[in-house]
């Protein structure tokens, strides 16, 4: 059994508007390819977020799993529905197990889109995040229990982002019910959650969303607070951390949530290329937007992709 340490990193989503002519060849709504066909070249693993939004239909998971097969490396990883995590009232109320109101129709939509797309062999985790007003108190220490149990038959990834989750007691919680602590890089304001790396099971998981303190929470769209690109020494010290968390985990996902103007995939290919040492390859929009990329990446090309995950 090979036992060294695989990373996998990529972006949050694909599917974004302002990525066209970016990350994307101009029009490519109007082309014959799959957006995910590009992103397969450069990447193993993207993280579904519009399941977040509306749960996946079992149909449009099995056409995912098909755009990335090229990629045998490639992996999905998908954040849970947002009536398991969030209030409805998010935006006016903070969340808490009081506040959270799932009902039975959300479940069957929930395991149908999961059960699809774990039936592709391409599913990696189930990230369950919860936002910063999810405090660790013991109504929603006990919620987060059941909710666990809920979703047991999937490798769960839990997000918390308020720091009262960061103690050895959350930790110990975490690698008893053999669930992966997300490990975040977000703006630290007030009882936010600082950088950690834990590893709490077999899963190391790692989600970037930038540092746009301005934006963070006063932005009246929700877009500009993930208008960050991270500079190349951000980028050094989460390396490393990545590289410690690779060693105790079997798998290790990398997930840059940045995504404005497809910063998100600059970041995922300078990490890439910081953990490999090796050039990278980029759609060639993006290396004309981000010019500094051509340091270190190469135009795709229009072979298959031989993408493999990374070890280190």
């Amino acid at each position: 059994m090979d036992s060294t340490p695989q990373i996998r990193i990529g972006t949050a989503g694909w599917s974004y508007k302002d990525w066209d002519g970016i990350f994307y060849p101009p029009g490519m709504q109007r082309r014959k390819e799959h957006p995910l066909e590009y992103l397969a070249q450069c990447f193993d693993l993207v993280e579904i977020n519009t399941s977040f939004y509306g749960h996946i239909k079992p149909e449009l998971a099995k056409l995912w799993a098909r755009r990335v097969s090229a990629n045998p490396n490639f992996v999905f990883t998908a954040k849970l529905h947002r009536s398991f995590t969030h209030s409805p009232l998010a935006v006016m109320e903070p969340t808490s197990a009081a506040s959270i109101k799932p009902n039975d129709e959300d479940e069957k939509l929930a395991r149908e889109g999961l059960e699809a797309l774990a039936s592709t062999g391409k599913f990696g985790a189930l990230l369950i995040q919860f936002p910063i007003s999810f405090k660790n108190t013991s109504l929603n220490r006990e919620y987060v229990e059941v909710l666990l149990r809920q979703f047991i038959e999937y490798p769960r990834v839990l997000e918390v982002r308020h720091s009262s989750w960061d103690n050895p007691e959350t930790v110990a919680s975490f690698t008893q019910n053999n669930v992966a602590f997300c490990n975040i890089d977000q703006p630290v304001i007030g009882r936010s959650l600082e950088p950690t790396e834990h590893v709490t099971s077999g899963i190391g998981y790692v989600r970037m969303h930038g540092r746009n303190y301005d934006q963070w929470f006063e932005s009246e769209n929700r877009d500009d607070r993930y208008n960050y690109l991270y500079k190349e020494s951000e980028l050094t010290g989460w390396k490393e951390k990545i590289e410690r968390i690779s060693k105790k985990a079997e798998v290790t996902y990398v997930v840059a949530n940045n995504h404005f103007e497809a910063k998100a995939g600059v970041n995922a290919l300078q990490l890439k290329h910081m953990l490999t040492g090796q050039r990278v390859r980029a759609p060639q929009p993006l290396l004309s937007h981000y010019p500094e990329l051509k340091q270190i990446a190469d135009p795709l090309s229009d072979k298959a992709p031989e993408s493999v995950s990374l070890r280190i």
